[in-house]
């Protein structure tokens, strides 16, 4: 019986001409195989989620190394660039921006590039890779494979940033809202931002890696003006990723200022407590005192026994009540 061949239509999500007249014209699923085997420069996204894409891809891009194909259908990735001749893998991460799951759960898109070529492939929208299929469809957009690179790092690189001052901005509002109280919503909220710190450093930091050896060991496409704008992205994670080391610090800072006021906090009605208590033992003492039910009890048949007994327990309270005044303890 004959195995099943993988649909192009299934698997393939988008594919453009980058090069000569054709540029921004899209193509079919169908063509998309001829594209990528001729010298004319085609850009081709795979659904990495499909079960039948890592057989697409052998059965289609064979003339690829296997290594190359091993790390464009891994089921687990990491930020890397690594060079394969005139080509590049490069496996970097974008902030998620699918309603209802977390941005920090970030998104890996995975390429081949080479001067022929260009294979991506993500499990998830990636919004990046939409804007570029919107700018060919305009009539705009890369044109060779070091711009494709280059405009989309800067794109993955801007939502990073611009994720990053949200995260910065509910930091600083955080900072002034301990400084007034330590409301106990706090704390869940300080919790939270140290968690999405944390993780996206944990991607940001390879991924700034990543880039920056690109530019001692790069292939003869991407010239001087491409590696200075990659360093410009490198530079701006770079800064992330400082910040983030930073935010950990930060928070820090702030959840000893929580603890502080918690702490000043009980400290006081500790302190209230001990007062009041002090103020009551010798009254407890002597309404404990004066409750015994034995005989020979003075004033047990006096009618204003019971209001010279309260006289005397306020003269007793005014009295504790001056001697700690006089101690400093009120």
């Amino acid at each position: 019986m004959r195995a099943l061949v993988p649909s192009p239509d299934d698997v393939i999500e988008t594919g453009f001409i980058l090069a000569g007249d054709r540029h921004g014209q899209s193509l079919a699923p169908s063509e998309a195989c001829d594209i990528l085997r001729s010298d004319t420069l085609g850009w081709v996204h795979l659904r990495a989620q499909h079960p039948d894409t890592p057989g697409w891809i052998i059965e289609n891009l064979s003339y690829l190394d296997p290594t190359i194909i091993d790390a464009l259908v891994a089921e687990e990735t990491r930020p890397r660039v690594t060079r394969v001749g005139d080509g590049l893998i490069v496996i970097l991460r974008g902030i998620n921006t699918i309603d209802g799951e977390d941005p920090e759960d970030m998104v890996s898109v995975r390429l081949w590039i080479d001067p022929q070529r260009i294979i991506s492939l993500s499990r998830r929208r990636v919004r990046a890779i939409s804007d570029i299929a919107d700018e060919l469809r305009r009539g705009h957009g890369p044109d060779d494979c070091a711009s494709f690179l280059v405009d989309l790092v800067e794109r993955l690189t801007q939502c990073i940033e611009n994720f990053w001052r949200g995260i910065d901005d509910e930091a600083d509002d955080l900072e002034e809202a301990v400084l007034t109280e330590a409301a106990p919503e706090i704390r869940p909220r300080l919790a939270d931002l140290r968690r999405r710190a944390i993780i996206l450093r944990r991607y940001l930091q390879p991924q700034r890696d990543a880039l920056r050896g690109l530019q001692p060991a790069h292939p003869f496409w991407l010239e001087a003006d491409d590696l200075r704008h990659l360093a410009e992205e490198v530079d701006a994670l770079e800064r992330v990723v400082e910040d983030a080391d930073a935010m950990r610090d930060r928070m820090a800072l702030v959840r000893d200022e929580i603890a502080s006021q918690l702490s000043d906090k009980l400290n006081r009605n500790m302190y209230l407590l001990s007062i009041l208590s002090a103020l009551f033992l010798p009254l407890g003492f002597l309404t404990g005192l004066f409750g015994i039910n034995v005989a020979g009890m003075p004033g047990a048949q006096d009618g204003d026994a019971f209001w010279i007994f309260i006289g005397a327990l306020v003269v007793v309270v005014a009295a504790q009540l001056a001697i700690l005044r006089k101690l400093k303890w009120i």
